[in-house]
């Protein structure tokens, strides 16, 4: 006998631990909408609070991976090169993946990308290239295919027949309060990348004020739940911990993010020239930060899908494809073939709001950063109009911050804190104030540590 929704919740509403059957049974009720919106938020409220069992994780998270088709790149022709992706449990100033996808595609890897929107204070990689005028971020199968030949990368939302259970789960999880559940974060991450029919995976799990799981052992607790139940499921994976105290670059905000990352993409800074080593982001601020990150993951999906020895020749082979123009090439050409911009590097039709204000310290305008609430930073550009606060609402993409500073950074008279986009004066008086509030201070004379960029990697048993 099926079990029905109310039996199901109130067995982990008391602790207990589903069968098989209810895990598929929910599965089914969220993607077939015989489940209201009220009872999957009760079930997912209900996980938070009591968790679920590794069996359970991994019964979810198989269930919502065949909830729809898995992708089969076999059969698709003109495809040469291993399926690889990265994906990134959410910060504020993420941008990396609009990076990597086409770093890994100039460097001879097939990377079907498929990402999704923000997340309370975190933003989303497909609301950023919304930005992007007409950029369409779901595509038909032969558009999809068509992308990844001439491309070698797409960036995608899932489409409702690729786990379809997450994408209702997903957006009823962003407003109810259940965002930071590590089982739903698992089974939702690994659901649609296994649907994708990936051959290796790196997870950026973060971690610090800006994360989804601030602190490092619910951030290692995480990623380890990610490792276990990909390599269960047969997915080659490993998983880099990595700092969000910060926000990452110089900008958060969707059109700003995006033209941080073009301007990486087609003008790389001198971090470029740095060979590989685990710690030689650690220093680095701003753009190099970013760079630095994004050609790391880069590296590690080289060597994961074999297409380098070892990872500091893979690094090597990253930035060569950054520095020679090939990885922006690569930017271009999907941008144009999913409905972007067609020359993106001449005009990429951004957005740009209309009002700039540079913030400070209420009561002095020189000093030191020792620490960031990035989580602050993020519910800023959220108040903005940059994220949403309820389902269907409509983000502003020119809002944000840019120019943001990083911890062990001064700021003076002439170089604040951020300087924060909005659509007119009073909303930028608003929020201002929450903004300068978000950065801790020291006096200019101090010195400040770095903080580690990559804090853990995490990989299974047998790759250790």
């Amino acid at each position: 006998m099926t079990p029905t929704p109310a039996e199901i919740i109130r067995t982990k509403r008391d602790g207990g631990v589903h069968s098989e059957a209810e895990l598929r049974s929910l599965v089914q009720g969220i993607s077939d909408q015989s489940w209201a919106d009220s009872q999957v938020a009760a079930w997912a409220m209900a996980v938070l609070l009591r968790g679920l069992n590794p069996q359970e994780r991994h019964g979810l998270t198989r269930a919502m991976a065949h909830s729809g088709r898995v992708l089969d790149w076999s059969a698709v022709r003109g495809l040469h090169g291993p399926i690889l992706d990265k994906h990134s449990t959410g910060g504020v100033g993420d941008k990396v993946s609009l990076i990597v996808a086409p770093l890994v595609a100039a460097c001879g890897g097939v990377v079907p990308m498929i990402s999704g929107r923000g997340l309370g204070h975190t933003g989303g990689t497909l609301d950023k290239l919304e930005s992007l005028p007409g950029f369409q971020v779901h595509l038909s199968d032969a558009a999809l295919h068509e992308t990844l030949r001439e491309a070698g990368c797409a960036i995608i939302g899932a489409g409702p027949d690729l786990a379809p259970a997450d994408r209702r789960l997903y957006a009823i999880r962003d407003v109810t309060a259940t965002v930071e559940s590590l089982d739903l974060i698992t089974a939702s991450i690994l659901s649609k990348k296994l649907a994708a029919g990936l051959q290796a995976l790196v997870m950026d799990v973060k971690v610090g004020s800006g994360a989804v799981m601030p602190e490092l052992p619910r951030a290692l607790a995480l990623a380890r739940s990610l490792v276990e139940v990909a390599t269960a499921e047969g997915l080659p994976i490993r998983a880099l911990i990595t700092d969000m105290g910060q926000v990452l670059g110089r900008t958060a905000g969707h059109a700003l993010e995006v033209r941080e990352a073009m301007q990486l993409l087609n003008d790389p800074p001198l971090v470029s020239e740095l060979a590989y080593s685990p710690h030689g982001g650690d220093a680095l601020q701003g753009g190099a930060r970013l760079l630095w990150l994004s050609v790391l993951q880069a590296a590690h999906l080289l060597v994961m899908g074999g297409l380098q020895p070892d990872l500091p020749t893979a690094w090597e082979a990253a930035l060569k494809a950054l520095n020679s123009g090939a990885a922006a090439e690569r930017f271009a050409r999907m941008v144009a073939l999913q409905g972007g911009p067609a020359d993106v590097w001449r005009d990429a039709g951004l957005a740009s709001a209309p009002c700039m204000v540079a913030v400070w310290p209420a009561n002095t305008k020189s000093g030191r950063v020792i620490a960031i609430d990035s989580r602050a930073l993020g519910m800023a550009v959220l108040r903005l109009g940059g994220g949403r606060a309820r389902p269907g609402d409509v983000i502003d993409p020119r809002v944000g911050l840019s120019d943001v500073l990083g911890v062990g950074e001064a700021f003076s008279p002439e170089r604040p804190l951020a300087v924060l986009h909005a659509a007119d004066e009073a909303q930028a008086t608003s929020v201002a104030r929450e903004v300068a509030e978000a950065f801790e201070w020291v006096e200019e004379t101090q010195t400040v540590p770095p903080r580690a960029l990559v804090v853990q990697e995490v990989t299974p048993p047998a790759a250790a």
